[in-house]
């Protein structure tokens, strides 16, 4: 035992290894003990009674937990059916515009979910809780209470952000679906229906499956969806719950809330994960494309759908929210158009005297304090993830595996979560430290600890690609290791390292559930000032601000697609 661990501190990877896990430790397993650390005391446990079983149980925790789960179990099973039949209409038909439908297919996800909530809110909004109506309503029509607020809108809204990753999980899954499978049962005479049933369908049940989680996952823990489209008529989920409880004092109750949000998660993924885990053999000896199947007259009908849903979740609201900030009155024609909210100088007789967003100096501030974030956490990042890839698989498996099991935790933990984990850690002094709260290192901190998962991953592919011959030259070359990564493995792997950069900046910038927690007045964000001003009735500001963030982050996307110089498997033709 003594000679084993002996010869692994000697190896060349060790060193990097125990940097990256004490980065881990202190980003990842710190909040998360120093979460449930601050529920332990004489007031955690007093909160922990409050939340779980006292008459306060039914509004803290049971009604947000059942709200959350149906808009989770709605979100998933509506992502996982859309997602699906544009995964099958991109890669297995012969369907007009697949590649446009493919790439269209993939950007909802770039683009902040409360983008889509705002521009649900500006078109069936209703008076139910006074303020401006929505663009219906301003043309007469009666927007129902449950088309407006709640459940339905919620849910609606949730699966045109989170489809897109049932879709590239599920194409990705169709695409190595070898033809000749599928010819082979239709020389046995089986009809198409009977070919996807039987064979298509189960070999990329468990991509389904996974599809499902993911957006269940991200569905419950949502924060800003729900709190734009339910908070007002009181309809709260655990992260909105939890986050009213940590904004307004009571903090030991929310870091209950953020457990058990944490918890939830957890068992949902895991018990996913091992439903999910067995494979079908779909490749074979012998590469070959998936056949495609031709649609004949109903080619103009599997076209309009896929059109109206990727234009639905992609083109219309983007449409919505510019034609929105164009309007002098609230959604409503009736009143002129002006591009103050643009460009305008204060004006009292116009949204209380604020001045447009391309003028104010808080927004101008808020545009570089989330560039420079985003890039920020994205360099980080990338470069902790990068070590931590490369170690864990050049060290012994009792470090390689602690590696990517605390590089995989933070997918686990809801933002909303996470940000209180955070705090509880970083919001107070803390070996010789002073308080984070309320600078723009906290930020970077929780930024770091939930983007880890996707530098990791990302970098992982990546070396996965690159033979160790490399390294083994530049060490008979006298290099050393940290040489050798970064002149030689990094510049090698900057595909892929690069659209790992892109992923985290692209989350960062649009982000609202982690950083709604940590920023505060002296660190203002472009995504929480658009909730600010969307919460305050500045419709036409907060469509503004949230415009800008979809440009940035879907034109970064493209801008990684594009340098990384690869193409999706499913969009071969």
């Amino acid at each position: 035992m003594i000679g084993s661990l002996t010869a692994a501190l000697r190896r060349p990877a060790t060193l990097p290894a125990l940097i990256a896990l004490a980065a881990l430790a202190v980003l990842v397993a710190g909040p998360l003990a120093g979460l449930v650390v601050a529920t332990l005391d004489a007031d955690g446990r007093e909160a922990w009674a409050d939340v779980v079983a006292s008459p306060l149980s039914t509004a803290l925790l049971w009604e947000p937990l059942g709200n959350s789960l149906v808009v989770g179990l709605g979100t998933g099973i509506a992502s996982v059916v859309l997602g699906s039949f544009l995964a099958w209409a991109v890669v297995l038909t012969d369907m007009p515009l697949r590649r446009t439908v493919g790439v269209l297919a993939t950007i909802p996800f770039a683009i902040p979910s409360f983008a889509i909530a705002l521009a649900w809110e500006s078109v069936f909004r209703n008076d139910r809780i006074g303020g401006a109506s929505g663009l219906l309503s301003s043309l007469g029509v009666q927007v129902p209470d449950a088309l407006a607020w709640g459940a339905l809108p919620v849910t609606l809204t949730l699966t045109a952000h989170y489809f897109s990753l049932a879709f590239v999980v599920v194409a990705a899954a169709l695409a190595s679906v070898g033809g000749d499978l599928l010819a082979a049962a239709e020389l046995t005479g089986a009809s198409r229906a009977r070919v996807a049933l039987r064979i298509a369908l189960p070999a990329v049940a468990p991509a389904m499956g996974s599809g499902f989680l993911l957006a269940f996952a991200e569905g419950v823990s949502n924060f800003a969806v729900p709190a734009l489209l339910g908070l007002p008529v009181r309809f709260q989920t655990l992260s909105t719950r939890l986050y009213g409880a940590i904004s307004t004092g009571d903090q030991e109750r929310g870091f209950v809330l953020s457990i058990l949000l944490v918890l939830v998660a957890a068992v949902v993924l895991w018990t996913g994960t091992r439903l999910t885990s067995r494979s079908a053999a779909t490749v074979t000896g012998k590469p070959t494309r998936a056949r495609r199947i031709r649609l004949g007259v109903a080619r103009p009908v599997v076209l309009t759908g896929a059109l109206a849903i990727v234009a639905a979740a992609t083109i219309l609201p983007a449409i919505v929210l510019a034609i929105s900030t164009f309007l002098r009155r609230t959604n409503r024609f009736d009143g002129g158009v002006t591009l103050h909210y643009w460009t305008g100088a204060s004006d009292p007789s116009i949204a209380q005297g604020m001045r447009g967003v391309l003028v104010d100096p808080r927004i101008l501030e808020a545009i570089g304090g989330t560039v420079l974030l985003a890039a920020t956490v994205a360099v980080i990042t990338m470069a902790l993830g990068f070590v931590a890839a490369w170690s864990a698989a050049r060290t012994p498996p009792w470090i390689g595996g602690t590696l990517a099991s605390l590089s995989y935790v933070p997918f686990l933990i809801p933002g909303v979560a996470l940000g209180a984990a955070v705090i509880a850690q970083f919001g107070r002094p803390l070996l010789g430290l002073p308080s984070l709260y309320g600078t723009f290192w906290i930020l970077v901190i929780g930024g770091v600890a939930a983007s880890i998962p996707f530098a990791f991953q990302t970098s992982r592919a990546a070396l996965a690609q690159v033979s160790r011959e490399l390294e083994d030259a530049a060490a008979i070359a006298g290099s050393g290791i940290w040489r050798t990564l970064g002149r030689i493995l990094l510049p090698v792997t900057a595909r892929g390292t690069v659209g790992g950069s892109a992923l985290v900046f692209v989350t960062m910038a649009r982000d609202l559930s982690l950083v709604v927690m940590l920023v505060t007045p002296a660190t203002p964000l472009l995504a929480v000032l658009a909730y600010e001003h969307a919460s305050e009735g500045f419709t036409q500001h907060a469509n503004a601000i949230t415009l800008i963030i979809t440009v940035v982050s879907v034109a970064v996307t493209l801008l990684a697609r594009r340098l990384e110089g690869r193409r999706s498997p499913w969009m071969d033709a």
